[in-house]
């Protein structure tokens, strides 16, 4: 008797006939979207108008706002896998109900899953009218009612051959790759500087860099429409408020300090509104979900005008680059509103907050101050390998579980800068140009030769 047998035996007092028609079960929409992406129906399928659907790689699970899956790869009929992310709805008119059709974060899909379709035929067409191709899932496929437990990745092939180097060795690769990415960083920052000159490509850098990654275009562009140069002679706060739309026309809702701090941007930009029309920033642009409330773009625009007004210290502090006083700089940056409130209509907190928090700073060192000073002093590397994080982002940790899994060792990588830093170019030199499901990807291969 072999071991399942001898297991069925175990259980065989709880065996009951089977009903002639399984129902299947009732699982919430995070169930289903576990299973998923555990692979419990299947890799393969076939589309709602008959053409072969294969899921190359499942990506990675997306806990912030737009597509359930990202970074998946999708074949159809036998071609080459499509970049993309993979949309799973319990129902196939939810595309229209939650606004997908019309939201340009869902361009990237290229694949519709749905369990129910509703009666009648459906089509999944983008805010660019491109059709999506649909799958609906059979239910009945499922063996087990209980969803498992899954980390929002999958273990990459090549994190096998990094489990077989020693610690300081697989500290080795990650460092040479975060040397990689600085060395990037300090190109691109000097090509601004040719272009644009030494303030101005700093100030559009530390913009970027408040911006994160969810309104990294609007900040850029804001600082590119309003010059550093310009703001600095003008009143900085009224202009980069009015021209990013953030101004609202009626105040009567607002409790009374806001009003009073909507009044008095509103005096000034008042009589240049017309002026600037031009270069407004598109509301479509700004993405306000999916971040912490102190992380509101409102807020970050409030520091940006905070680092116009002491631009002096901003450049000395380029100038010298050290961690310390940079951390010391932000910790004492301060705003009579903004240090009270998450957005304009948000209450009063009743405790001071942050201006610019100790992980964003670090972000500044990482992006724009640590590129900046390896440029002038490569000595300045050792100093940025000593930079600890002190969080992490979904991403990192996504490339952290590609490579090393739940390991003690990733854990621990994740707590220096530079190892993140080191982390992320190689997820995005490797994982993220690979549609094979790590089959073709060379990283594997390349790090015998480390």
């Amino acid at each position: 008797m072999n071991l399942g047998d001898r297991y069925a035996t175990l259980c065989a007092a709880l065996v009951r006939e089977d009903p002639l028609v399984s129902l299947p079960p009732a699982l919430t929409e995070l169930e289903m979207q576990a299973h998923w992406f555990a692979g419990d129906f299947g890799r393969e399928f076939t589309g709602t108008t008959g053409e072969k659907v294969r899921v190359v790689q499942f990506g990675v699970w997306n806990r912030e706002a737009g597509p359930d899956f990202a970074e998946t790869a999708v074949a159809l009929n036998g071609g080459e896998p499509r970049r993309g992310c993979i949309e799973f709805d319990p129902d196939a008119r939810d595309w229209e109900r939650h606004g997908h059709a019309t939201n340009p974060d869902y361009e990237s899909v290229v694949l519709h899953v749905f369990t129910r379709t509703g009666g009648g035929e459906f089509f999944t067409r983008t805010a660019q009218h491109r059709n999506v191709p649909q799958v609906l899932l059979d239910l009945t496929r499922l063996a087990d009612e209980v969803p498992p437990s899954l980390p929002e990745a999958k273990l990459g092939r090549c994190a096998g051959p990094l489990h077989g180097l020693s610690e300081e060795k697989a500290r080795e690769v990650l460092l040479g790759a975060a040397q990689f990415r600085l060395r990037r960083k300090a190109t691109a920052l000097a090509r601004l500087t040719e272009s644009h000159g030494a303030d101005e490509a700093l100030f559009q850098a530390l913009a970027a860099t408040l911006g994160y990654k969810s309104n990294k275009l609007p900040f850029t562009l804001l600082a590119q429409r309003l010059p550093l140069k310009f703001l600095r002679k003008a009143d900085a706060d009224a202009l980069l408020f009015g021209v990013s739309g953030f101004l609202p026309a009626d105040l009567a809702a607002f409790d009374a300090p806001t009003r009073t701090y909507l009044r008095g941007l509103w005096e000034l930009w008042w009589p240049r509104r017309a002026e600037f029309e031009r270069v407004k920033i598109a509301p479509d642009l700004w993405r306000m979900t999916g971040q912490r409330p102190m992380n509101h773009p409102q807020r970050r625009l409030a520091a940006l005008t905070q680092l116009i007004r002491h631009w002096s210290k901003v450049r000395a502090l380029r100038d010298h680059g050290e961690p310390a006083s940079i951390h010391r700089f932000f910790a004492k940056l301060t705003d009579d509103y903004w240090d009270f409130h998450y957005t304009v209509t948000s209450k009063k907190s009743a405790r001071r907050m942050a201006l610019v928090g100790e992980s964003r700073v670090t972000e500044m060192l990482a992006n724009v101050f640590f590129p900046l000073a390896v440029a002038q002093d490569e000595t300045r590397w050792i100093g940025f390998t000593n930079l600890r994080a002190p969080l992490t982002n979904r991403r990192v940790e996504v490339a952290a579980l590609r490579l090393f899994g739940e390991s003690p060792r990733q854990r621990e990588f994740l707590k220096s800068a530079a190892l993140q830093q080191g982390l992320l170019q190689i997820y995005e030199d490797f994982c993220l140009r690979d549609a094979s499901d790590c089959a073709r990807c060379l990283f594997p291969q390349q790090l015998s030769r480390w």
